[in-house]
């Protein structure tokens, strides 16, 4: 019993009539007659009552047509996705990401996602002190955007684009793009950022930064999520230092002031997937980090 012959027996049960039917199967008639007789044999079922002008279904044939329209309706549909899976534009991918990029470069991935490949779903995470080394390697997600290449001989690492590391002060704050000079001068500031002691490279850029300006920073609050000491620092709670995307946040009580860094954005995955929703989305982000480039 194969497949081809279930599509056969349903045509004929449709049509009830062998000529009919082996035109539309594309069979001679004797054909046809043949494929539905080693059915009927191999289930040890009688699915037709037929003379030389009459074709009925029996009882059983009618319960076999109704069970096997509804199987084969839904094998269709598993093949119909086994293909969009195939093509690229159908799956899930579940991505880590860092919360600098929530304000500008991931929503507008996802969009272009959304337009591209709508039929792909997406998990995000956002981890805040586990490697996304680790991520990868124990499958816990398939891509991981961050802030520093993964150095591992099975994780493929790409540069998407790169950005400057800025001052974040109140917008009433003393302290201008033409008045800075140098971070050595704010000891007296409060600062409020990300852990320090964390092992995330973007926590060793920052206490990089704090030892070439020979600065111990007075934190007053420690936060790992950027939308969080944007907040801070616009009610005067102290100042920051941050990625630029988060100028993205738009909030007007705030100001920018870039510093002598830049910090770049890098897509890593697993040299060992091939999946064609992955190289999609690889694709899709590479695109999209040119035009930040820009």
């Amino acid at each position: 019993m194969n497949i081809h012959q279930l599509r056969y027996f349903l045509v004929l049960a449709k049509e009830l009539h062998f000529w009919k039917s082996a035109e539309k199967v594309h069979l001679s008639q004797s054909s046809l007659s043949r494929q539905i007789q080693s059915l009927e044999d191999e289930l040890g079922v009688q699915l037709l009552k037929r003379n030389k002008r009459n074709v009925k279904l029996t009882e059983a044939g009618t319960f076999l047509q109704k069970e096997w329209s509804g199987l084969l309706d839904e094998l269709d549909r598993v093949h119909q996705q086994a293909k969009r899976m195939d093509q690229g534009i159908s799956g899930r991918l579940s991505i880590a990401y860092p919360g600098s990029i929530t304000y500008n470069y991931l929503p507008d991935l996802l969009q272009v996602i959304s337009h591209k490949i709508p039929e792909v779903t997406i998990e995000l995470l956002e981890p805040t002190d586990e490697h996304h080394e680790n991520l990868l390697l124990d499958y816990k997600v398939d891509v991981s955007f961050g802030r520093d290449a993964i150095s591992h001989n099975l994780i493929h690492s790409k540069q998407l684009y790169s950005e400057d590391i800025c001052l974040v002060v109140p917008k009433a704050h003393p302290l201008t793009v033409e008045n800075f000079t140098t971070l050595s001068a704010l000891k007296s500031e409060k600062f409020i950022l990300s852990g320090l002691h964390h092992t995330t490279y973007y926590a060793s850029l920052l206490r990089q930064l704090f030892i070439n300006a020979q600065l111990e920073p007075h934190i007053v609050v420690e936060s790992d999520f950027g939308g969080m000491i944007i907040n801070l620092v616009a009610k005067g709670l102290g100042i920051s230092i941050l990625p630029y995307s988060f100028f993205k946040a738009n909030n007007e009580h705030i100001r920018f002031i870039p510093l002598d860094q830049q910090i770049a954005l890098y897509l890593n995955w697993r040299k060992s997937d091939q999946s064609n929703v992955l190289n999609n989305l690889i694709a899709l982000a590479t695109t999209l980090g040119q035009e930040y480039s820009t």
